[in-house]
C-alpha cells in the first residue's frame, strides 16, 4: 500500500519537557488511522507537527513525499486540519462561508464552485446553507465544517475529535461520512478522538500513545487479540497502565 503520511523519529521538547518522543508510524492511501491517548500524551502534539503550525525538535514527516521541515507550504497543499476547537464565522451563511474558504485554495471562480457543490453534496444542508451560521445546531456547523475540510480533496485529512459534542445521530452522519470518503474516494484520515466507541467502529488502524511514547499500533481486531481485551476500550487501559510501570 502506497503510503500518503510517514512520520519518522518524531519529537518535540518543551523547554524541560519531552511532549512527543521519537514516534514513528505511516497511513497508507485510503487509510483511517487513529491516534488515541490519555490527556497530555502528545497527540495534539503530534497532530500540530504533522500539520506544520508546530517544528519538531527532531525527526521528520512527509505527506505524499513532501517534508514538513523542508516543504511546509507543499504539506499544506496536500492536507486539511479540522481542530476540535474549530468555528465558523457566525455572521455568514453556510453557502457564503464555504465561497470565502474556497478562495482560499483557488482564484478560479469553476473550480471554487466545483468545491461548493462538493461540501453541499457532503454536509447535505440543503436549503439551511442560505441561513447565518449563527442559527445552526451544533452538528449542522459540524457537518458544515467537515465538508469544508475535504471539499478540496486533500490526500491527508487530520480531523481531532471530530464528533465532539455531537448527539448520537449526527455523529453517526459524520462517521459515515468519514468512511466513504476513504473507501469510495481514497482520501486517507489521521483521527483523534477520546470515543473508543467511535474509534473501534470507523478506523482501520490505531497507534496508542501515552506520556509522549507511541506505545503500539495495529489494527484494531490485532491488538484485542494480542492483549486478551474484548474492546478497544480495554486495549487502551492495559497499554496505558503497562506504560505507568515502565
Amino acid at each position: 500500500m502506497e503510503n500518503v503520511l510517514e512520520v519518522k523519529g518524531l519529537s518535540k521538547q518543551y523547554s524541560k519537557v519531552l511532549a512527543v518522543d521519537n514516534i514513528s508510524f505511516e497511513i497508507g492511501k485510503g487509510e483511517i488511522f487513529a491516534l488515541i491517548g490519555p490527556n497530555g500524551a502528545g497527540k495534539t502534539t503530534t497532530i500540530r507537527m504533522i500539520s506544520t503550525l508546530l517544528t519538531p525538535t527532531s525527526g521528520d514527516a512527509t505527506v505524499a513525499g513532501a517534508s514538513i521541515i523542508k516543504s511546509p507550504q507543499k504539506v499544506r497543499e496536500n492536507i486539511t486540519y479540522l481542530p476540535d476547537e474549530a468555528g465558523a464565522y457566525k455572521n455568514m451563511t453556510g453557502l457564503a462561508y464555504l465561497k470565502f474558504m474556497g478562495g482560499l485554495f483557488s482564484t478560479d471562480p469553476r473550480e471554487i464552485d466545483k468545491y461548493i457543490e462538493r461540501a453541499k453534496e457532503i454536509n447535505k444542508l440543503g436549503d439551511r446553507l442560505k441561513d447565518k451560521i449563527s442559527t445552526y445546531s451544533r452538528g449542522m456547523a459540524r457537518k458544515l465544517l467537515l465538508s469544508r475540510a475535504v471539499m478540496t480533496r486533500p490526500q491527508l485529512a487530520i480531523l481531532d475529535e471530530p464528533t465532539s459534542g455531537l448527539d448520537v445521530l449526527n455523529a453517526i452522519e459524520i462517521r459515515k461520512t468519514i468512511k466513504e470518503l476513504s473507501h469510495n474516494e481514497g482520501m486517507s484520515f489521521l483521527l483523534s478522538s477520546h470515543n473508543m466507541l467511535e474509534i473501534e467502529y470507523v478506523s482501520d488502524r490505531v497507534g496508542i500513545i501515552a506520556k509522549g511514547h507511541l506505545m503500539v499500533t495495529g489494527r484494531i481486531d490485532e491488538l484485542k487479540e494480542r492483549y486478551n481485551a474484548p474492546n478497544l476500550e480495554e486495549v487502551f487501559e492495559r497499554v496505558v497502565k503497562e506504560n505507568e510501570i515502565l
